[in-house]
């Protein structure tokens, strides 16, 4: 899947018709990778674009109706408050829109349960978690206009 630079601004993901501008704001990531879900598959694209400490990219032909989180990696430090895990997928924190369900399962959980809270888990989130979803900005006027429930 092709990616473009994009712009650090807005944050959150911003659909203009052909493609859609991410941006997510992480001072302590070392890499970001934006994950797109179709179908109950996912995609990985990493962010390479950072400025201001703002991860982002441009996809295009990626419209509204993507799902869509982001995978950070960088340090784990729970002491000092670093809790970067790219097994754990992350909603978007400027998301317009979220879909699904948390399903109770270890796997949400940043550390080995049975073990040590400081040390990570492997265990993949993303199966249990909700997702953000991308929104066409131009219809969300046109039903706020009419007064229709959104």
């Amino acid at each position: 899947m092709r990616i473009w630079p994009g712009a650090a601004y807005p944050l959150g993901a911003t659909w203009d018709g052909w493609g859609t501008n991410f941006a997510l704001f992480s001072e302590i990531a070392e890499r970001v990778e934006l994950c797109l879900f179709s179908a109950g598959d996912e995609t990985r694209i990493n962010l390479h674009e950072v400025d201001a400490f703002v991860w982002h990219g441009y996809v295009p032909e990626v419209g509204p109706g993507t799902r869509y989180g982001y995978r950070v990696h960088g340090p784990w430090d729970p002491i000092k408050g670093s809790l970067c895990n790219p097994a754990k997928l992350l909603l978007d924190p400027y998301a317009k829109a979220i879909c699904g369900a948390i399903t109770p399962d270890d796997a949400l959980l940043g550390y080995d349960r049975p073990f040590s809270r400081y040390r990570p888990s492997a265990a993949d989130s993303a199966p249990d978690t909700m997702r953000s979803v991308v929104i066409n900005p131009l219809l969300r006027r046109v039903r706020l206009f009419w007064g229709d429930a959104v």
